[in-house]
């Protein structure tokens, strides 16, 4: 009974003997894989994105359970990818949930010798302050003839060559409503 219990168990030998001759099937699977499920079976609810990394814009479907993202998969019905990714839109799901993820910045507050941990809300809070502080500084209302200007020299926008189109136009959007005239993006692609 042992023996048998034992071939029974051997993957080989199911599909030699059984009805999955090339062994994609039933043959294949053992008793731990029979009783898994896929992550994303176990989803309350599904969100289309994008993919952050370039810009291809590979549609991807983030699986969601309770609040925590459970899965990446990329979607199917995207004309751009039909449902691919790449190595670095499979690993996204890390940028949300890995270890490695920040939470927290360092800061080292002006003439100060030490550094400080500050939340992300915080720090977020601190760059509106000084965007706003800098536009407030620098703004030009009227040139020496009189002219109307309202325009800031205070502040500038690099932006990078991992910004899409979409991304480079809300960018340009954003910093021309402050009043900005330097925006440019280094990318030369």
């Amino acid at each position: 009974m042992g023996v048998r219990r034992w071939l029974d168990a051997w993957p080989v030998y199911r599909q030699l003997t059984g009805t999955d001759p090339l062994g994609r099937g039933r043959a294949a699977r053992s008793a731990r894989s029979a009783g898994l499920v896929p992550r994303t079976d176990e989803a309350d609810r599904v969100a289309d994105s994008v993919c952050p990394f370039c810009a291809v814009g590979c549609a991807q479907r983030v699986y969601v359970k309770d609040g925590r993202v459970t899965q990446i998969e990329g979607n199917p019905d995207s004309p751009v990818s039909r449902g691919r990714l790449c190595p670095k839109g499979s690993a996204s799901k890390q940028l949300v949930t890995g270890p490695q993820r920040e939470l927290k910045v360092r800061y080292r507050p002006p003439y100060g010798t030490e550094w400080q941990d500050l939340d992300l809300d915080t720090a977020m809070d601190m760059v509106v302050d000084r965007v706003l502080d800098a536009r407030e500084k620098g703004w030009q209302e009227t040139d020496r003839d009189g002219r109307r200007l309202r325009r800031t020299m205070g502040i500038a926008s690099l932006g990078g060559a991992t910004l899409d189109n979409e991304e480079n136009y809300l960018i340009k959007k954003l910093f021309t409503a402050l009043g900005a005239l330097q925006v440019e993006n280094q990318a030369r692609i």
